[in-house]
């Protein structure tokens, strides 16, 4: 069974979100700016199979994957059926990466038992209630409450600015800056990010990307940006955010701007996952996230291989 492969380029937008808007993905991947950016690091390609769309991907160890297929519920069933021969042609184990958890629901009952999944909690998004993220109510976050008003008393002249075509290019240089003061270049994680962070500010309007920035007074300069999506009909996702370090208060800072000027007809926001990273499983925990979004590993159980 021939299976027509394409790499992702920007004139597959329309397709790509047509089909991705089938279905109420939280997942922070499962959007074309994001599939797209990430295309050429993780050799990311797309196929409509059945009237379903499916994306191809690899292992660790160079083997094949493929991701849920979205698209109305009968081709998505077709659709795997048809996958299911494709790697039984190929004499390629089945492996299909991005699963979650109501999907794989649906493969036990068009499937049972045939299938079994691994999560990996180093992938899970974390997702926050809005209201939380914008109002930092409450005696939990009471210390990111504490960050924001010592950054409003350390930079009394503060601006908020959405990021557009005029503005663009600072933030494109405070990225440059905030690389080589994280020594980006030596770590190759760093280094494909601050691409990826890059590209995303070269191409937001092409993307349909939202972003926002912090300036400080009295220079006027811009010391924090972040950018990000509307994921689905409740849910927003920030894919990047960017601060000095140095600077007080200013990472918790755009966070809430950015969620109060941007996210507010959303009810969730989606920050990500945390990728294993200890300071970072800390920093996401502290905010308090409603739930958390698995996305698992489906392969054949042992009986089916």
């Amino acid at each position: 069974m021939d299976i027509l492969f394409k790499k992702i380029e920007l004139e597959d937008q329309n397709v790509i979100e047509g089909y991705l808007k089938h279905k109420t993905y939280r997942s922070c991947e499962l959007s074309f700016s994001n599939i797209y950016l990430w295309s050429r690091k993780y050799k990311t390609d797309f196929a409509i199979v059945e009237d379903a769309l499916l994306f191809r991907g690899y292992t660790e160890n160079g083997e094949v994957s493929i991701t849920f297929p979205a698209g109305g519920q009968q081709q998505v069933h077709k659709a795997m059926d048809a996958m299911l021969l494709w790697f039984e042609e190929q004499s390629v184990p089945f492996h299909m990466h991005l699963v979650l958890e109501q999907d794989f629901e649906l493969l036990e009952s068009w499937y049972p038992a045939k299938f079994q999944i691994e999560y990996n909690r180093d992938l899970a998004d974390y997702v926050y209630e809005t209201e939380k993220l914008t109002t930092l109510a409450g005696k939990k976050l009471h210390g990111k409450r504490n960050h924001i008003n010592k950054f409003k008393e350390n930079n009394p002249d503060w601006v908020y600015e959405p990021i557009n075509t005029e503005n663009a290019e600072e933030c494109f240089q405070m990225a440059l800056k905030w690389r080589e003061e994280m020594q980006c270049e030596i770590d190759v994680e760093k280094r494909d990010e601050m691409c990826v962070t890059l590209n995303s500010l070269r191409l937001l309007e092409e993307l349909k990307l939202k972003g926002g920035l912090l300036r400080a007074k009295p220079q006027g300069e811009v010391i924090a940006f972040t950018i990000g999506e509307p994921l689905n009909p409740d849910t927003f996702v920030v894919h990047i955010e960017k601060a000095y370090a140095w600077i007080q208060g200013a990472y918790p800072m755009i966070n809430q701007q950015f969620v109060t000027h941007t996210a507010q007809g959303y009810q969730f926001v989606n920050r990500e996952e945390d990728t294993g990273s200890e300071g970072l499983r800390k920093a996401k925990l502290s905010y308090r996230p409603a739930f958390l979004v698995q996305k698992g590993v489906v392969t054949l159980r042992k009986a089916d291989i």
